[in-house]
C-alpha cells in the first residue's frame, strides 16, 4: 500500500510543477487563476496522500484548510474580475412591477 501512495505522491508532485509553470507563464489573468486553482487541488490531494502514509493527522487539518481557502480566492478572483468591481448582486434593484400585470 505504501508503493502505491508513494507512486500517487509523484504523480501529483509533477501535475503540482506543472501547475506551477502555468501559473508564472499563464497567458492570461484567468488562465493563472485557473492554474492556482489546481495547485490548492493538488496540494490539498498531496497532503491527504501523507496524511494516508503515516500517523500525522494535522496534515489533514492543513488540507482542509487549503481547500477552504482555494474556494475562496476563486470566489475574491470572480468579484474582483466583474464589471462593477467587487459589488453585491444582491444589491442591484430589479423592477418587478410588470412582472404581475398583463399588458392589453
Amino acid at each position: 500500500m505504501n508503493a502505491w501512495l508513494i507512486l500517487v505522491a509523484i504523480a501529483l508532485l509533477a501535475n503540482l510543477a506543472a501547475a506551477l509553470w502555468r501559473v508564472w507563464h499563464g497567458p492570461g489573468q484567468a488562465d493563472r487563476m485557473m492554474a492556482a486553482q489546481l495547485v490548492g487541488t493538488l496540494g490539498t490531494g498531496l497532503l491527504i496522500v501523507l496524511w494516508a502514509m503515516g500517523d500525522n493527522s494535522a496534515a489533514l487539518d492543513v488540507a482542509l484548510v487549503l481547500a477552504l481557502l482555494a474556494a475562496l480566492s476563486a470566489v475574491g478572483f470572480v468579484k474582483a474580475m466583474s464589471p462593477d468591481g467587487a459589488g453585491d448582486p444582491e444589491e442591484q434593484h430589479v423592477d418587478t412591477r410588470h412582472l404581475g400585470r398583463r399588458d392589453p
